[in-house]
């Protein structure tokens, strides 16, 4: 490797096109940090980190998207700014359990404790299986773009697929309201539990050198 990127700030507040610009530049951000690195190591192994996003105009909904659609049409979204909850900790405390290694310790790990406009603008989708609460994920608006920050679900409803069906909420929301990118977090240039998130159609990498190219 002939370069090593480690780069953190701190920001109280971004607006949508420098978000756009952030997120463009290989940047992600967990509450006020926001931070870019281009190696890591996985299972004792050093590999490359691939910022993806997704160019809408090239998605598709694969067969098996379709169907985790289809069978989770008996729950119901609500869409609204970012409110954390007793209900949501709960949430993730349960869904946190999942991990064997890497374990957050706080749904703060990840937002801002004003998280509906600290930094940014953000909305959470809420799936519901009739009154409770089996789904929760949150998005960052930019102007042009959307980021996913973290989704959560009820491991109870494991086989629902509910961590692919709210990207998929996401990425239809984005659609619907003319956003031309979906940023959906990194994955590495080795195998690891991240590569669910290079199966969608029209998935792109940052090559950290100012380019995006087909994954």
């Amino acid at each position: 490797m002939e370069y090593l990127i480690f780069k953190e700030i701190e920001k109280n507040s971004i607006s949508p096109e420098e978000l756009d610009r952030m997120l463009e530049q290989g940047w992600r951000h967990f509450g006020k940090r926001f931070f870019k690195y281009n190696l890591n190591i996985h299972n004792g192994e050093l590999c490359n980190v691939l910022p993806l996003r997704i160019d809408l105009e090239q998605f598709k909904l694969s067969k098996r998207y379709r169907k985790i659609l289809k069978r989770n049409q008996k729950f119901h979204t609500v869409i609204k700014e970012v409110e954390i909850n007793p209900e949501k900790i709960e949430l993730f405390e349960q869904h946190k359990l999942k991990f064997k290694y890497g374990i957050p310790k706080s749904i703060y790990d990840f937002l801002s404790k004003k998280p509906a406009s600290v930094p940014c603008e953000a909305l959470e989708f809420c799936v519901y299986d009739e009154r409770h609460l089996v789904a929760v994920s949150f998005l960052d608006l930019g102007r042009q773009v959307t980021s996913s920050v973290y989704g959560m679900y009820d491991l109870a409803y494991s086989n629902f697929s509910l961590g692919i069906y709210t990207m998929l909420l996401e990425i239809e929301y984005s659609i619907r309201n003319g956003r031309k990118y979906y940023y959906h977090g990194y994955c590495y240039d080795i195998s690891s539990f991240y590569d669910y998130k290079k199966k969608f159609e029209g998935v792109e990498f940052y090559d950290w050198r100012g380019n995006w190219k087909a994954l």
